[in-house]
């Protein structure tokens, strides 16, 4: 990955950051999560408390729920990355990518998304995806 020396982006890097990682906190972590606070938004929750007692087997449920089905969780960018996306974006006008900037976005791309893209790929509509995947990421918590 290209390093950019001098690059004064920390305090940038930590607010995007906090961004996302208060996001990612009140996400799902599996089904088990999701029907938990489904039950909990119907009142659910407290009927089944109320008529089983407080245990009533649902955290066991909820954990084991979430354990079959968990959700793919999108991964933080490093500072690095970062700073790697938000120079590259800022700099990149056309529709040519060289060689070393797809190398370098597929490998952020599966990483942070748990992907397996092909890092010497030239196939237009992969690359785009992981294009505009890792734009979005950057932007939603700017």
């Amino acid at each position: 990955m290209t390093e950019f020396k001098g690059d004064k982006r920390t305090k940038a890097y930590k607010e995007w950051k906090a961004k996302f990682d208060k996001e990612q906190e009140s996400k799902s972590e599996g089904l088990g999560d999701t029907v938990a606070k489904i039950t909990e938004a119907t009142g659910i929750k407290k009927a089944v408390e109320f008529l089983a007692g407080d245990d009533c087997g649902c955290d066991e449920r909820q954990d084991k729920l979430n354990k079959l089905f968990t959700y793919k969780k999108t991964e933080c960018l490093t500072e690095d990355e970062y700073n790697f996306l938000t120079n590259f974006y800022a700099r990149h006008k056309g529709s040519y990518l060289a060689n070393a900037d797809k190398i370098c976005l597929v490998k952020i791309h599966n990483r942070v998304f748990h992907t397996n893209h092909d890092k010497g790929t030239s196939c237009t509509k992969c690359v785009k995806k992981v294009f505009n995947n890792l734009k979005k990421l950057l932007e939603n918590y700017e």
